[in-house]
């Protein structure tokens, strides 16, 4: 078998490459940001490659690929275990359950958490047919992994996408919670619904928080097109009000247009989410639900009150919308109500299963919806894929 280095011209959606005693660990964000604010929740979501693929062309008929996986886990609540995609010329193939790793456990009760070591894992891709074939390998949304080595019984090389490149940042939601497999998470569903487009995904569960360094992020990336989703971590937190929010909102939009003057730009504001339209954070886990196969989040704070600026959905959409509208002169700039992709209707017949994500069903629903609504001719995106 073949060894070939696993390198950035493999690996597609990532940042950066970090090197480990067992092999490399992908990073969504760069080192400047996990020194300058290494935050446990941001850095954990970031490690977790949602959105990330190796892509190659090989005439190989056996293919394995050894990672050793890190996910965190909740007592009393039980997780689905990461995936692995591999698609062979755009088809999916095989879908990969991980095994093993490690599993660092948390109490949502007491606030510890326990670490428990386990073995690596190996995807074993077999039988082949011959003759040259594409091959994506996307990684799991919702587990780290380490990427040990890449083993082939013919050489690989490295495919170059031409493709334009769409960057998009958002929460959990954008990140995958709740989907059951990397290619099933919203954004995934968008881009290959969309066709002929690169995704960079940002989503970053929990750490949606209008960070100014996430503007830099993107500002410095290369970008064909750019989606931002904000305001459901920040009622989570409750960690703004109205007149902190909308100026962020627009320091964040301006940092972006530093480095991408022109390029289409879609803000979106939040899904529908019961527990957050009328009530402002902090969210939390009902208590009464630990233990269950069915942990519920709700609001704590008291319905309706707005009054001295603390943020629902409902006060959030407006302020989107608004921050779009004062922005007139800038032709590039959109909105897209998230309603539109999930609303009360759909909450009605896809409810969401914990109060707070969507399921795997929804997720489907929403990237259509997301890529008919934003890459349909005539739309924010419509002409992106046919700019290279």
């Amino acid at each position: 078998m073949i060894a070939t280095p696993l390198t950035n011209d493999l690996l597609h959606g990532v940042a950066e490459l970090e090197p480990t005693p067992r092999g490399i660990t992908p990073h969504r964000l760069p080192a400047w940001v996990r020194q300058q604010f290494p935050d446990p929740q941001l850095l954990a979501m970031q490690a977790q490659p949602s959105g990330a693929r190796l892509i190659f062309s090989t005439t190989a008929s056996r293919i394995e690929l050894a990672t050793h996986p890190v996910r965190i886990t909740y007592r009393g609540a039980d997780r689905a275990r990461g995936r692995i995609d591999i698609f062979i010329d755009g088809v999916l193939h095989t879908r990969d359950e991980l095994t093993g790793g490690d599993r660092n456990e948390i109490d949502l009760q007491t606030g510890t958490s326990s670490a428990h070591p386990g073995p690596a894992h190996r995807t074993v891709v077999a039988g082949l047919p011959p003759g040259n074939k594409q091959v994506e390998m996307w990684l799991p949304h919702n587990e780290t992994v380490e990427l040990i080595d890449l083993l082939t019984d013919e050489p690989v090389v490295p495919e170059h996408s031409p493709r334009p490149v769409w960057v998009h940042h958002g929460s959990s939601i954008s990140h995958g919670s709740n989907a059951l497999a990397p290619t099933e998470i919203w954004p995934v569903v968008a881009a290959r619904t969309a066709g002929g487009v690169e995704l960079r995904n940002l989503g970053l569960g929990g750490s949606a928080l209008v960070d100014p360094f996430l503007a830099r992020v993107i500002r410095d990336t290369p970008a064909d097109a750019i989606s931002i989703k904000l305001g459901i971590n920040v009622v989570n937190l409750d960690s703004m009000r109205l007149r902190s929010f909308v100026p962020a909102i627009h320091g964040f939009v301006d940092t972006i247009r530093e480095g991408h003057p022109d390029t289409p730009l879609v803000l979106v504001s939040p899904i529908f989410c019961g527990i957050h339209e009328n009530t402002p954070g902090p969210g939390a886990v009902d208590p009464a639900t630990l233990g269950t196969d069915h942990v519920q989040f709700i609001a704590t704070g008291s319905l309706g009150d707005t009054a001295h600026g603390r943020l629902t959905l409902e006060v959030i959409r407006g302020a989107l919308r608004s921050v779009v509208e004062h922005r007139s002169e800038d032709s590039n700039l959109h909105f897209l109500d998230g309603l539109e992709l999930y609303g009360p209707v759909d909450a009605d017949t896809l409810p969401l299963p914990d109060g707070l994500h969507p399921d795997a069903e929804a997720h489907d629903l929403i990237g259509r919806r997301f890529a008919e609504r934003v890459f349909a001719p005539g739309a924010a995106f419509g002409g992106v894929p046919d700019r290279h």
